[in-house]
């Protein structure tokens, strides 16, 4: 692949950190909702960020399914309609792994502008299922939560993919 000038070389991502990573954001996720804001319809769900950053990231690694059973977790954990963060989750891996030629191209600022239009699909896709079960709207600040996740993304950028960053003076004892 053809890198963007400046862009610095990645060393290959440790599938046990990949895992690490996902359940830490699942088991954060959880605590969230236990925690001091409940669930509160603009908290910002890390899980859905961290499965797309690896979706975009190691597609070939995380994928739809992975997607899928982190989602049903989460159905389980809230008492959710069984299904209804599966079915966001699916949505996200795919439309993660369909884009990740074309985001990697930009700049992290710049992916955050792009990923936002997939987590209001997320959302969206998980309000539909929800009102078509016959649940209730959860207000105008349901609509804050993808916005706070697209501003997450240059930090959960910066923390998974530091551990793949590679010396930045390499010297003779260190051939890369």
């Amino acid at each position: 692949m053809i890198m963007r000038p400046g862009q610095q070389l990645l060393l290959p991502a440790n599938p046990a950190f990949i895992w690490f990573s996902l359940i830490a954001a699942l088991m954060f996720n959880m605590l969230l909702n236990m925690g001091l804001f409940g669930r509160a319809a603009w908290v910002p769900d890390l899980l859905a960020v961290v499965l797309v950053f690896w979706s975009v990231h190691q597609p070939l690694r995380i994928g739809v399914g992975v997607a899928f059973a982190f989602g049903l977790a989460m159905d389980v954990h809230q008492g959710a309609l069984l299904g209804q963060h599966a079915l966001a989750y699916t949505a996200l891996g795919f439309l993660g792994i369909s884009m990740h030629r074309r985001l990697l191209w930009f700049g992290v600022p710049n992916q955050a502008v792009q990923v936002l239009p997939l987590f209001l699909a997320a959302h969206a896709l998980e309000l539909l299922v929800r009102l078509a079960a016959g649940g209730s709207f959860p207000g105008v600040p349901y609509l804050l939560a993808p916005v706070i996740e697209a501003t997450l993304w240059p930090v959960v950028s910066v923390l998974l993919l530091a551990p793949q960053r590679r010396a930045p003076n390499p010297d003779d004892n260190r051939p890369l």
